[in-house]
C-alpha cells in the first residue's frame, strides 16, 4: 500500500515537474538534459532539477526588484540621442537592459592581482567621508577580513556609515563571531539569499557573484577578486591567484552605487539616497575623462544581459578578440559567434588556467577546445597558479572587466557586473598585458589536441553532459 502510495505521490511530482521544464524551459538543450535526468535517474533527477534547474527568468521570485525602480531615480532619455558610433548597438542594448547608460567624465585605473588592488581599496576606503558600500560573493577570514574589521571601526567612529553585503553561500565560511564583531561596532551587514532549509531549493542556485566597492558615491572597485588572502599568499593547492580589478571615479562609480542599493534593497528592503544617475558630471568634469557603461545582470532580469553584451562584443570584432577567463563553457549563441568570427579572419585568443580549482568545472571547458581549435580560434593556457581574471578587449576600441565568466551560470543564475570601457589607450593597456601573459603561456595546437589520451577525451565527453547545467 505505502508503495503505491509513493509511486503515486512520485509521478504526480515528476509529472508537475516535466509540465514546468515544457511551459519554462529557458533552452532547448537544457530542457532536454533535465527530461533525460528525470527519467534515467529515479529520485535523484527530480532533486537535481529541484536545486539547480528551475528557471527564475519566468517564475520571479525576487519580485522585490521592481519595488526598488520606483523608489530610485532613473536615467534620463536624452542619453540615447548621445550613443553613437560603432557601439551605438551595444550602447543601446546595455541601456535598455540594465538602466545605464555610458557616461563620459570617469577616470580608471587597472589594478593587477590582490597586493595592488587591495592597496588601492584600503586606500580608498581610508579617505572615505561619508559612507561605504561594499559587498563581496566571498569574505573569508583572515589578514585582509581583521585589517577591514579595524578600518571599520575607525571610519564609523568619525561618523562614516558602512553597508556590507556577503553571498550566504559564497562566504558560508564566514563565521557567526565575525559577524558580531562588525555588528558590534556599528556595520549593517546582510547575507544575500543565506543557506537555509526552508527555502533551500528557491535560493541555493541563485547567487550575488558581484564584487563592488563604492566609496561616498564617488571611488568604486569592481573585478573578479574576492576579499581572500590566497590573492595575497596564494593557495596551497593552486600557488599564486591572478586576478583583474578595475578602480572607478567618476559617474560610473555611482551607477555601481545605484547596482550595490538594489542589492540592498533585496536584501532587507531598505532604500539607499544615491546621487542622480542622470547627472554625467562630477569631480573628473574638467578631465577628458573615460567612456564607461556599467551592465548588471541577474535571474530576475527580463534577459541575460551579461551573454546579449558578450555576444554583441564578439559579433562587432573586426580584426582581433581577447578573452581571459577561467570558466569557459559557452552555449550555443556565444560559440557560434565566436565560430563563425574566427572563420572570418578575426584573431580570436582565448586564455585560461592551466590548473584548476574544480576538476568538473574544467573538464567541461576543456571539451569545448576541440571544435574551437578547429575554426581556428588560439588557445592558451596560464601556467602560473590559478588565472581567474574575466576580460575581453577588442579592435584597440573596447575592454570590459567585471564578475561576469562565459557559462549559463553567470548568464542565467548568477548576479554579475561588468564595466564596459570605450577607449583606445585603455583598451591598448589590457591587449599589452594579455600578451605578455600569452608569451608565458602554452598555446594549444589542433593537430596535438587531437592526440591527447582517451581518458582526457572521456573526462571532457562526461564534463560536456554536465555542462549545460553547471
Amino acid at each position: 500500500m505505502w508503495t503505491a502510495v509513493f509511486l503515486s505521490f512520485y509521478l504526480l511530482i515528476a509529472l508537475a515537474i516535466i509540465i514546468s521544464i515544457l511551459l519554462h524551459g529557458a533552452k532547448p538543450s537544457k530542457s532536454l538534459a533535465w527530461l533525460l535526468a528525470i527519467f534515467t535517474i529515479p529520485v535523484g533527477g527530480m532533486f537535481l532539477y529541484l536545486l539547480l534547474g528551475r528557471n527564475r527568468r519566468k517564475n520571479k521570485l525576487l519580485k522585490l526588484k521592481k519595488k526598488a525602480f520606483l523608489n530610485l531615480p532613473e536615467p534620463l532619455m536624452q542619453h540615447m540621442t548621445s550613443m553613437s558610433g560603432k557601439y551605438r548597438k551595444l550602447m543601446t542594448l546595455v541601456y535598455r537592459n540594465a538602466h545605464f547608460p555610458p557616461t563620459q567624465y570617469n577616470e580608471l585605473r587597472l589594478l593587477k592581482d590582490g597586493k595592488t588592488t587591495f592597496e588601492s581599496i584600503f586606500e580608498a576606503l581610508e579617505n572615505a567621508q561619508n559612507r561605504i558600500n561594499l559587498q563581496y560573493y566571498i569574505f573569508e577570514e583572515g589578514e585582509l577580513t581583521n585589517r577591514l574589521i579595524l578600518l571599520f571601526e575607525r571610519k564609523i567612529a568619525q561618523g562614516v556609515q558602512i553597508r556590507m553585503i556577503y553571498d550566504g553561500i559564497g562566504s558560508f565560511s564566514l563565521s557567526k563571531a565575525y559577524l558580531k564583531k562588525l555588528m558590534a561596532i556599528g556595520v549593517e551587514v546582510y547575507p544575500f539569499l543565506p543557506f537555509k532549509f526552508g527555502r533551500f531549493f528557491s535560493s541555493l542556485n541563485y547567487r550575488n557573484h558581484r564584487k563592488i566597492i563604492v566609496v561616498d558615491g564617488k571611488v568604486a572597485f569592481t573585478g573578479g577578486i574576492n576579499v581572500s588572502d590566497k590573492y595575497l599568499k596564494g593557495d596551497v593547492e593552486l600557488g599564486n591567484w591572478h586576478d583583474m580589478h578595475l578602480r572607478l571615479e567618476g559617474t560610473a562609480a555611482s551607477h555601481l552605487d545605484f547596482v550595490f542599493a538594489m542589492d540592498w534593497y533585496l536584501v532587507c528592503q531598505k532604500t539607499i539616497p544615491l546621487l542622480p544617475l542622470d547627472s554625467d558630471k562630477g569631480v573628473i568634469e574638467n578631465s577628458e575623462g573615460k567612456l564607461v557603461q556599467i551592465v548588471s545582470g541577474g535571474p530576475d532580469d527580463d534577459f541575460p544581459s551579461l551573454e546579449q553584451t558578450y555576444f554583441t562584443i564578439i559579433n562587432k570584432a573586426k580584426d582581433y578578440l581577447y578573452i581571459t577567463n577561467p570558466y569557459i563553457i559557452p552555449g550555443q549563441a556565444i560559440m557560434q559567434a565566436l565560430q563563425t568570427a574566427a572563420l572570418g579572419g578575426v584573431d580570436i585568443r582565448l586564455m585560461v588556467s592551466e590548473n584548476a580549482d574544480n576538476k568538473i568545472v574544467s573538464w567541461s571547458v576543456r571539451s569545448y577546445f576541440e571544435p574551437m581549435l578547429k575554426s581556428g580560434i588560439k588557445i592558451y593556457l596560464f601556467p602560473d597558479g590559478f588565472l581567474h581574471s574575466k576580460i575581453i578587449v577588442s579592435d584597440d576600441a573596447i575592454a570590459t572587466i567585471g564578475t561576469a565568466n562565459l557559462d549559463d551560470r553567470s548568464f542565467e543564475q548568477n548576479y554579475e557586473v561588468n564595466a564596459i570601457v570605450y577607449d583606445e589607450p585603455f583598451a591598448k593597456l589590457l591587449k599589452e598585458d594579455f600578451l605578455k601573459d600569452a608569451n608565458l603561456s602554452r598555446m594549444l595546437s589542433y593537430e596535438e589536441y587531437l592526440k591527447r589520451p582517451w581518458a582526457e577525451k572521456l573526462k571532457e565527453g562526461f564534463g560536456k553532459v554536465f555542462s549545460p547545467l553547471l
